[in-house]
């Protein structure tokens, strides 16, 4: 993947958070996420590439949909995966986890998956290959904490605070490791069970198909690993799912599934604070931005605390 992409793909996240923080607290999520769509579409648009949005919205009234081509058309063909903003609602109420990401790489390298959910576990490079997600969570559990040297009590597991994953919780709280719980935001549970020094030791549950293969380009850039299965919540995902041929809800998908080459780089940015990220923060004259970028090829991680003043450059 091109290094100068890399630049551009903060440049996309920054700008994604920047315009969906101005509504955080506000109570509109819709609001939200259309304001930090627009805004990286926008900037797609004008960047010399010949891209198309392979993970995007499923929603056509948006502008990062699937099958959208961006960029100016000339320049280096990629593929897209991009969520403008993870976590909208938790923007618009003011909550913890936002952040705005984009995955670029070249073509063909993410898994297109239909609009429904996934059973996920996610580790790091210290517990890489131990897990597997046909295992009880006690069995991975274990598993993690003999990997990672630490005692179960120690262990920290990361879920999604869904109704589907309250019987997931018990099962976690019997073993005795810690659980964090996030509301939204499950690619950034995921990336943090990479991230040196992060709290998070194991990511679980279900949660989002197309979020799994964002997250997966992250923790492949990271060096860490991921199991998933499809899950369906009713009939018309199962028929969406069977007709990209993921219906079968035994099979196992593994990092190198859902992103099939080196070739790839991820940024993120926090819009609110996070598990991974402080969030946009505002001061006279203009705003503060945090972000993380990782290049498959090299490994680099570069967190990049961004001024922008606006009396210089205005964006809103």
């Amino acid at each position: 993947m091109n290094r100068n992409l890399t630049l551009e793909a903060t440049r996309l996240t920054e700008l994604s958070a920047l315009y969906a923080s101005r509504y955080m607290g506000k109570g509109d999520d819709e609001l939200c996420y259309r304001s930090s769509d627009e805004a990286m579409w926008k900037l797609l648009e004008r960047m010399d590439i010949n891209g198309e949005v392979v993970i995007g919205a499923s929603n056509r009234d948006l502008y990062l949909y699937d099958g959208r081509k961006v960029g100016t058309g000339e320049g280096v063909k990629v593929d897209i995966a991009v969520k403008p903003l993870e976590g909208k609602r938790t923007c618009a109420l003011g909550g913890h986890n936002s952040i705005s990401v984009v995955a670029i790489g070249s073509k063909n390298c993410f898994m297109k998956v239909p609009p429904c959910m996934m059973h996920k576990i996610a580790v790091g490079p210290d517990a890489k290959g131990v897990v597997d997600i046909n295992e009880p969570p006690d069995i991975n559990i274990k598993r993690v904490a003999r990997a990672k040297g630490k005692y179960i009590e120690d262990i920290t597991v990361c879920v999604l605070d869904r109704e589907i994953n309250w019987q997931l919780v018990e099962d976690i709280r019997k073993t005795g490791a810690r659980i964090s719980f996030i509301t939204d935001g499950d690619i950034s549970g995921v990336i943090s069970t990479a991230i040196e020094n992060s709290s998070i030791d194991i990511m679980m549950g279900v949660g989002g198909a197309k979020e799994a293969v964002i997250a997966a380009a992250g923790l492949k850039c990271l060096d860490g690993d991921m199991q998933t299965k499809v899950f369906y919540n009713d009939y018309f995902e199962k028929t969406v799912a069977e007709n990209l041929g993921r219906g079968n809800p035994d099979r196992i998908y593994k990092i190198r599934d859902l992103v099939k080459t080196e070739d790839i780089l991820i940024s993120i940015t926090g819009v609110t604070d996070g598990v991974l990220l402080p969030g946009v923060q505002y001061f006279s004259g203009g705003a503060r931005t945090n972000s993380i970028v990782i290049r498959q090829q090299t490994h680099t991680v570069r967190f990049i605390n961004a001024v922008h003043k606006f009396d210089y450059k205005p964006i809103f």
